[in-house]
């Protein structure tokens, strides 16, 4: 067999001679398989290898598995550490037999193992690359098979004692075999959520039931409703696995989970609440394997992106991100110091919490219990000769005073703020007692921003605009001959909302000569924006508009976030 799989390498996929050579000198025998061998000695490519045997033994090459192909019906008793371990998967195929994703085909004890589990005398086996093998075992154990129905069916009122099992820190989820059913409910509402891309979990305790809602994209959407008599156990198994005092239910509790699901880490963060009718619980999902997004990718139009690029350049001043809980301000700042963190910068931040490591930054977290907030943070990192400096937020007159004073001194401060509006954060700054003109020496720019959901293209199709919404966009006739208007129309990928992911819009007000001389005669903020838009800057509803126009979002999605 060496002999014609060498002839095909050499002859139909034009391998150097070299490799070939080197699979011909592979002694037949031994425990392991030629193809295993292969990949352990690394003479060929996993892509080629797999070509090479697809042709050699007449079997189809996958080099995408399809959605549609993953049943989690099919897995059966398997396990899913047994199936990665094996790199193996049963798919469905259509109406026709179930097949065998296999990585290697020579592993006969797998195929075998598979095809005792479906009941079937024979199986057909296909090739597939080992990172789509993976994918398509998570994608079938988060799917099933206990569902959510199922598993709160099987949860019994004497079950308690069960709750209290231990898990290991970063177990994967997907591997967890518990038997608890309170235990496969926590894991399934932990899957099903980083499965949706939410990015919190509300646990909300009434009267007569018990709601669990999942945040999408800025939104909250209802996902379970579990027996009310339910609550108490899976609030203990929460605070089992976040190692909060389970007796204490008078006081609110802050505490961390990590684990894993598939080949995602995700950090949470829990936070109980006592209400009247039970403990309510939020909990902050992370996903620490995901990448940070680099400032091209956030959405900017390139008039912004080049006005940015200057700003976060400089070598000192103030740049304030404002904008409401959620609308991406520390994804921005992050997106910003990736960009400059060279190894020439000392780079130091304070946030409230860390949220992201970088590497190559010096990142506080605040920690009050120890007298370390922002303002004492600040005076402190000031004397660690940074030449950049990130201040999570600035909530008091004593920590925007040090970091104007950091940025009057030589530093690039970047800080964060409340406020609706650009023009509104220099308002909130004379609030606090800074004077104007320490805010016209200091501060380089504001940017106020806000994440509208875009349209999901899996179910996107064109639209019209009503004359009452053109209206309300200020659009006129000429620029709506250009658009492109869409709308989703909802499906299984989106939740049947309509929208999948989110993008920024922004207002970036630049702190020129004639704002400078505005601000020094006026603390009203519609004043300076008036000012501001005269010299050019384009509002958040403008810059939402034009993401309508372009068929990215909807009239009614940038309404409800730039409401004036």
């Amino acid at each position: 067999m060496i002999t014609e799989l060498a002839d095909i390498l050499r002859r139909e996929l034009h391998v150097d001679e070299d490799r070939v050579q080197a699979v011909e000198a592979l002694e037949s025998g031994g425990t392991e398989s030629v193809a295993a061998r292969i990949q352990a000695d690394g003479i060929l490519d996993e892509n080629t290898l797999l070509q090479a045997f697809s042709r050699l033994l007449g079997l189809r090459l996958l080099e995408r598995i399809p959605s549609a192909m993953v049943d989690s019906g099919l897995v059966g008793t398997l396990s899913v550490s047994y199936l990665r371990q094996r790199k193996a998967v049963p798919l469905g195929n259509g109406s026709e037999a179930p097949v065998i994703a296999l990585n290697d085909p020579f592993d006969y004890e797998t195929i075998d193992h598979i095809t005792r589990n479906l009941n079937l005398g024979f199986i057909e086996t296909i090739l597939a690359p080992e990172r789509e093998i993976v994918k398509a075992i998570n994608r079938a154990f988060e799917e099933g098979p206990h569902q959510a129905e199922q598993v709160l069916k099987d949860i019994d009122e004497n079950d308690s004692e069960q709750i209290f099992a231990e898990i290991e820190e970063t177990t994967d989820l997907l591997e967890d075999t518990s038997e608890a059913p309170v235990i496969k409910f926590v894991n399934l509402m932990f899957s099903k959520a980083v499965k949706n891309r939410a990015s919190d979990i509300h646990i909300e305790p009434y009267q007569q039931e018990l709601a669990i809602r999942f945040r999408v994209d800025g939104l909250l959407y209802p996902m379970f409703s579990p027996p009310k008599r339910l609550h108490p156990a899976i609030t203990s198994r929460i605070k089992v696995m976040a190692g909060l005092n389970i007796a204490e239910k008078r006081v609110p509790q802050d505490g961390r989970i990590e684990i894993r699901v598939g080949d995602k880490n995700i950090d949470i963060r829990i936070s109980t609440l006592p209400t009247v009718y039970g403990e309510r619980i939020v909990l902050r999902l992370l996903d620490k394997s995901s990448r940070m997004f680099q400032l091209h990718e956030l959405g900017m139009p390139e008039e912004h992106l080049l006005e940015m690029r200057k700003l976060i350049t400089l070598s000192h001043g103030i740049i304030l991100v404002t904008g409401p809980t959620g609308s991406g301000k520390t994804t921005s700042l992050y997106a910003a110091l990736s960009e400059i963190n060279t190894p020439e910068k000392n780079i130091i931040t304070i946030e409230d919490p860390v949220e992201y490591q970088i590497p190559g930054i010096g990142q506080v977290p605040v920690n009050r219990k120890v007298g370390l907030n922002f303002a004492n943070g600040l005076r402190t990192i000031v004397r660690q000769d940074p030449d950049v400096i990130l201040v999570g937020e600035i909530r008091d007159l004593e920590t925007a005073e040090i970091a104007i004073q950091a940025a009057l001194t030589g530093h690039l401060v970047f800080s964060t703020l409340h406020t609706n509006d650009a023009a509104s954060a220099i308002t909130r700054l004379i609030d606090m007692g800074i004077e104007p003109f320490l805010i016209t020496s200091s501060v380089l720019a504001i940017v106020a921003q806000r994440l509208v959901r875009t349209i999901c293209p899996y179910c996107k199709q064109s639209t019209d605009l009503t004359s009452k919404l053109l209206q309300e966009l200020d659009v006129s006739r000429e620029e709506l001959k250009r658009a492109t208007i869409c709308t989703g129309q909802g499906c299984e990928k989106c939740l049947d909302t309509g929208y999948l992911g989110r993008s920024g819009i922004y207002e970036i007000l630049k702190i020129t000569e004639n704002i400078k001389k505005t601000v020094l005669a006026t603390s009203d903020a519609n004043a300076i924006q008036k000012e501001a838009i005269r010299e050019g800057m384009r509002t958040l509803r403008q810059e939402g508009a034009e993401k309508v126009m372009r068929g990215i979002s909807t009239t009614e999605e940038v309404l409800r976030v730039t409401q004036v």
